[in-house]
């Protein structure tokens, strides 16, 4: 599978790539996982949009949060998403090591903080993220802090 991983500021992102983004976003976080809610949050116009594309297909894609924008003293990775067509290959993996790679490029900071949906939790250990607080409820889903230290 040959995926081209491009990252973008918002400012840089085409129209084209802008709706493959919200397209994508919404397939998962709206219609697949049922839940309502504001995904126009104003963290878009300050994040790095990490897309993965196969021809001018956008199958996975993360945003990458700087400094002090979801959280006060962290980095963070956010709105992780695969298309449901190419799951099972191993694509999630790719975008989650390649956005923490990502994350740490961009910015000067040692730890990235994210929210994780908690059936996820193992998924992101895997990775060395550890779990950092109680859990909690987003949207109606249960998230969990995690950190990942460099």
């Amino acid at each position: 599978m040959n995926i081209n991983w491009i990252i973008k500021d918002f400012d840089e992102l085409t129209a084209y790539e802008l709706y493959a983004i919200i397209q994508l976003r919404n397939e998962v976080f709206v219609v697949e996982q049922n839940c309502v809610y504001q995904d126009a949050d104003d963290r878009d116009q300050q994040s790095a949009h990490f897309c993965g594309w196969i021809n001018k297909t956008l199958v996975a894609y993360t945003r990458i949060l700087p400094l002090g924008l979801a959280y006060e003293k962290y980095a963070s990775i956010g709105r992780v998403v695969s298309s449901p067509k190419y799951r099972g290959t191993g694509i999630g993996k790719q975008l989650v090591k390649n956005s923490i790679e990502q994350t740490f490029n961009l910015h000067p900071v040692n730890e990235i903080k994210i929210g994780a949906q908690l059936y996820l939790k193992k998924f992101y250990e895997s990775f060395g993220f550890k779990q950092d607080g109680d859990d909690y409820l987003e949207d109606d889903i249960s998230h969990i802090p995690m950190v990942l230290k460099k």
